[in-house]
């Protein structure tokens, strides 16, 4: 080999080593770095006919393992789908409460003691009051319920209209992202840092809609559902949704007057096991809002309801009027039960402050006249009714109940619901967690990394050596 030889490839050595040393303590600079994949050289040997060359730098590769990434995006989906079904079930079960006194059946308790006690002393006023304030606090304690369950559809509304803009925000920045990175490998540059930056924002859409990347020429990437859907193709996929101000018992997806969503203009369904888009946070929203929702507001509605039949039958109001308990201070009519929860009220006949009297509690609801004070026929019919076993007049109950029975059946399916939700998103959670582990394993260990760095400082020390050789022999060639 000629001194230029040897001069070329130990410069060439020289090179390679400064680009590892580089690379190394990046690795190490990083390794605490969200998102940031270890680095490795790609080196082969450089060659002119049959002699060697030295060497060159062929790639900075990021270290990552796809397969295993795909695998936590889809299990970061379905921990995303769970918690939101959780959260809506929580926040239910918070305000029905269990059987404390503020709790929906303790009220419905606090209302059938009051009346088991008035009834055994009809003259005492301050008995009645207590009957009117129990009564007062179960109407409310109904109202509070379903307010929880609209405002839970309210925020759902608005979680899908901030989901969709986030998606749509970050298929674009995944496109140009896309598109710089092809521009930084075509001249011959390193884009690794880009491809980190654009790992990430793939992995914050990873909880929204299960994400599967597919490799493109040029470094591109390719963006679906796990049910096939395209999200970034060559052209990134435009969402649209349409959030509500307001949104309230009557209003649903299938009258109109709530919004879908559309997937480049067209209309996509939103199913709960995912549909086109699969299970992921955003499926969740629209099941909260389209279906679990809606599903304890009838629960709700119907024992609103059943609490008006069972005390119309015992004080049976004129017709047209309302009796005990009102829609909103007016007659409930059948034909108006969506959202009855939230409306139903104390008449103000049988209220003090409104102009009422507590004695229409023991004389009947619309009496013109105060009766016999000593008369319990009215409150014994009314502890009665409540106590009976009957089929609800509406909702999703089988067989028959009490009305303190028929509310513990709805209490009951929510804490059921409750249950299986946490369950499942603690499998979920535990599952996203574990791939998410394996996924750092890949990542930088300090220590591989210094030990590399003592091989790359044995590499340079060695090319540095047949450098100072070459140049001892140039030196002395030119003293000759």
């Amino acid at each position: 080999m000629s001194i230029t030889g040897a001069l070329s490839n130990a410069l060439s050595g020289l090179n390679v080593t400064s680009r590892g040393v580089e690379t190394v303590s990046n690795n190490i600079a990083n390794a605490l770095t969200e998102g940031y994949a270890r680095r490795e050289l790609e080196i082969s040997s450089r060659s002119l006919g049959s002699e060697g060359q030295g060497v060159r730098v062929v790639d900075i590769n990021r270290m990552i393992d796809m397969a295993l990434v795909g695998d936590r995006r889809i299990a970061d989906a379905v921990t995303g789908d769970r918690q939101t079904r959780a959260a809506f079930f929580q926040d239910l079960g918070d305000q029905l409460g269990d059987t404390g006194s503020g709790s929906l059946l303790g009220r419905i308790a606090a209302f059938e003691s009051t009346l088991l006690a008035a009834s055994s002393r009809p003259e005492s006023t301050a008995r009645l009051q207590n009957v009117f304030d129990a009564a007062d606090a179960l109407a409310k304690g109904l109202n509070a319920a379903s307010d929880a369950v609209q405002a839970a559809r309210q925020d759902a509304d608005a979680d899908i209209a901030t989901q969709v803009e986030q998606l749509n925000t970050t298929l674009v920045r995944v496109k140009e992202l896309n598109a710089r990175i092809t521009e930084v490998r075509t001249t011959g540059r390193d884009s690794s840092a880009l491809e980190d930056e654009r790992q990430m924002l793939v992995d914050s859409l990873s909880s929204i809609v299960p994400i599967r990347e597919v490799q493109r020429e040029n470094g591109q990437i390719a963006l679906f559902t796990t049910e096939g859907t395209a999200l970034l193709d060559g052209y990134a996929a435009q969402f649209g949704f349409s959030a509500k101000p307001v949104v309230t018992a009557q209003m649903s997806l299938g009258s109109g007057t709530l919004s879908g969503l559309t997937l480049n203009g067209r209309p996509i369904a939103v199913t709960d096991d995912g549909g086109m888009l699969g299970q992921g946070s955003l499926t969740a929203a629209f099941a909260v809002r389209d279906i679990l929702a809606p599903a304890e507001q009838d629960r709700l509605d119907a024992l609103a309801r059943d609490l008006i039949r069972r005390i119309d039958a015992a004080d049976p109001p004129p017709a047209g009027s309302a009796g005990l308990f009102t829609d909103g201070g007016a007659e409930f009519l059948a034909t108006n039960e969506a959202g009855l929860a939230g409306r139903i009220a104390l008449n103000a006949s049988v209220d003090p402050t409104a102009g009422g009297r507590l004695t229409r509690l023991r004389d009947g609801a619309n009496a013109s006249a105060e009766g016999a004070s000593g008369n319990a026929t009215l409150l014994n019919a009314l502890v009665s009714t409540l106590d009976a076993r009957e089929a609800a007049a509406s909702g999703p109950y089988a067989g028959k109940f009490s009305f303190s029975g028929l509310a513990a059946e709805a209490v009951s399916s929510v804490s059921t619901a409750l249950i299986a939700a946490d369950q499942e998103t603690s499998f979920a959670a535990a599952r996203s967690d574990e791939l998410r582990v394996l996924e750092l394993a890949d990542g930088v260990d300090t220590d591989h990394e210094l030990s590399q760095l003592l091989l790359l400082e044995r590499s340079y020390a060695a090319n540095a050596k047949v450098i100072t050789a070459c140049d001892k022999l140039i030196t002395y060639l030119l003293e000759m």
